[in-house]
């Protein structure tokens, strides 16, 4: 959808951009009846003009900036809550979080109630499934508010700024790695069906050790640990590759639980590098995601988009990701 533009409203009103540019700055130079017609006209076609305007205009000083999650007890998520806010307070804007906790009905009522304080852009990490049609973004697109995504989304219903990383490469580097180790019963313990990363990081895997098994776990411990002891026990397999490091821990509990030795009868390797891998009992091999780095990335982007007077072309920043090797993998 494209943005309404200040011109779109001079033509509504039969004006000149000049005149709406008056308003706009509260000149005393136009018709008090032209005036009301073109703030009816702004009104109506959503026109959100930047943001100095905004303020004459009467808006709330308050400069504020949205971000929606998708789990809030997610060490991954606060990290990234971490960053966002460092760059936002650094502009002198306040940040409003609010989680989908993976209900995609969440999710449009976090945007929605967004939307409704009058937020000056939005980042958001949305959740795509079978039930999503995207609207909500429209929606967003409708009142002119800039928003940038940590995750691409599987259709091409939008065209948003993206800032992530290239997740199926740092999936293929973790499977690499454990081909060059000599597993050839490689494991991957999928994440949800929600996210367009475990569409990539599945293919990294694939890519990596084409006969590799792919097991839908999840994104959480609980999902990493019932994964393994539901679909796994018993089965040949020498290394896991799992969606995160959650997953990875909630995995390696069920393991330990069946008596098997990490990483002498199973190796593992994680995802996102969350501060607790480096702390465990066997430290977890993981890819180091720049969390707090795309939290301030994000921030800069849709603030850029906030600040700019003409409509920007979108784009896709993707942040570098690294294997970090620790004890939980070893030469087969």
């Amino acid at each position: 959808m494209r943005r309404t533009t200040i011109k779109d409203v001079a033509e509504k009103a039969g004006v000149s951009i000049g005149t709406v540019s008056a308003v706009l700055n509260r000149r005393d130079s136009v018709r008090t009846v032209t005036r009301k017609r073109i703030l009816n006209i702004i009104d109506t076609l959503n026109y959100r003009p930047i943001e100095a305007a905004r303020r004459r205009l009467g808006s709330p000083s308050e400069k504020t900036l949205g971000l929606v999650i998708k789990e809030i007890h997610n060490p991954y998520f606060a990290d990234i809550i971490v960053g966002a806010q460092e760059e936002a307070r650094k502009h002198h804007y306040r940040l409003l979080v609010m989680s989908s906790e993976q209900v995609l009905s969440r999710e449009i009522d976090a945007v929605n109630v967004l939307v409704a304080k009058d937020i000056d852009g939005l980042i958001i990490n949305p959740l795509v499934d079978s039930e999503s049609d995207f609207t909500h973004f429209a929606d967003l697109e409708a009142h002119n508010i800039p928003y940038v995504m940590l995750e691409g989304l599987q259709k091409g219903e939008t065209e948003a700024s993206v800032v992530d990383i290239d997740n199926e490469k740092g999936a293929y580097d973790a499977t690499r790695h454990l081909v060059e180790l000599g597993h050839q019963h490689i494991v991957h313990l999928a994440g949800p069906a929600y996210s367009q990363h475990t569409l990539e990081r599945c293919a990294g895997v694939l890519r990596a050790a084409p006969l590799a098994r792919i097991v839908h776990a999840g994104a959480t411990l609980k999902d990493g640990y019932n994964a393994v002891r539901d679909e796994l026990e018993g089965a040949l397999c020498t290394a896991l590759v799992c969606y995160n490091d959650l997953v990875a821990i909630g995995a390696m509990r069920q393991l330990q639980d069946q008596g098997k030795r990490i990483p002498e009868d199973v190796s593992v390797v994680g995802f996102d590098d969350i501060e607790v891998a480096s702390y465990l009992s066997v430290p977890l091999t993981t890819v180091r995601v720049p969390k707090r780095e795309m939290g301030r990335k994000a921030i800069a982007t849709v603030l850029e988009r906030i600040h700019s007077s003409v409509e920007s072309p979108s784009t896709r920043i993707l942040l570098d990701a690294e294997l970090v090797v620790r004890s939980s993998t070893k030469k087969r």
